[in-house]
């Protein structure tokens, strides 16, 4: 088994179980990822799979969606997808390498400012629109929106299972926006999909047990692991490539 084959299931692994236990671990994938495939060409891979955990979210959680919270994200969020791919048309893989890193950084340290000073600003009038630009524009660069997708809905007052569904619902529709987006950039194409194909019984996996650990963690340390560990990655390609 070759080295890309490796990093695409350890992907799918922490894909699923990211997505079905305490989430946070998006910062870790697209690096695992590039281990094999350094540059752009591994949004390619796991956008797809992205789609597959989506889909499997909005089967379980596909009550209480926040359309009009949604209606105020999308259209700002579909703009932002726009922008980062404009920009990664004009990337090269050496200087996409350390942006990405310094976007996971600053996504980091923005889950550690909602830890000690939760705000009220994201329920400004133009809060949807920023957040919704900004989210799309990350989430098309680096797949690391989630702490700033999760920070503009959690100050909605939602409630849990309203705050669940209408994020995974969110993001599935962010991600089908960008599969074009990457076709158009020749990012996509018969091997990064047969990549993809391969990485979805990892994805399954990591599904079932995130789902069956997220009663039996200790969210506090864990969410400090994957901290150190998204810390570590981003640094390596921020500062090495």
């Amino acid at each position: 088994m070759d080295l890309a084959l490796w990093c695409v299931l350890a992907a799918g692994l922490v894909t699923g179980f990211s997505k079905f236990s305490v989430g946070g671990m998006g910062l870790l994938i697209l690096p695992l990822l590039m281990i094999a495939m350094p540059g752009p060409e591994a949004l390619g891979v796991i956008v797809p799979m992205y789609i597959a955990t989506d889909l499997m979210a909005i089967v379980m959680y596909r009550r209480e969606i926040a359309w009009k919270v949604l209606a105020g994200l999308l259209p700002p969020a579909l703009a932002g997808v726009v922008l980062g791919s404009w920009l990664l048309s004009e990337l090269d893989a050496s200087a996409f390498t350390p942006l990405l890193g310094a976007l996971i950084l600053g996504m980091l340290g923005l889950g550690l400012w909602l830890d000690h000073r939760p705000t009220a600003l994201m329920r400004h009038p133009l809060a949807a629109r920023l957040t919704g630009l900004v989210a799309g524009f990350i989430s098309m660069i680096a797949n690391a929106a989630g702490p700033l997708f999760s920070l503009y809905l959690l100050e909605q007052r939602l409630s849990k299972n309203a705050y669940v569904s209408t994020r995974a619902w969110g993001f599935m529709l962010i991600n089908l926006a960008k599969l074009p987006m990457l076709a158009s950039l020749g990012l996509i194409s018969s091997e990064s999909l047969q990549l993809s194909l391969w990485g979805l019984p990892a994805l399954a996996t990591g599904a079932a047990v995130g789902y069956w650990l997220l009663r039996r963690l200790n969210l506090a340390q864990f969410k400090w692991l994957i901290r150190i560990m998204a810390s570590i990655a981003a640094l390596k390609l921020f500062a090495f490539g």
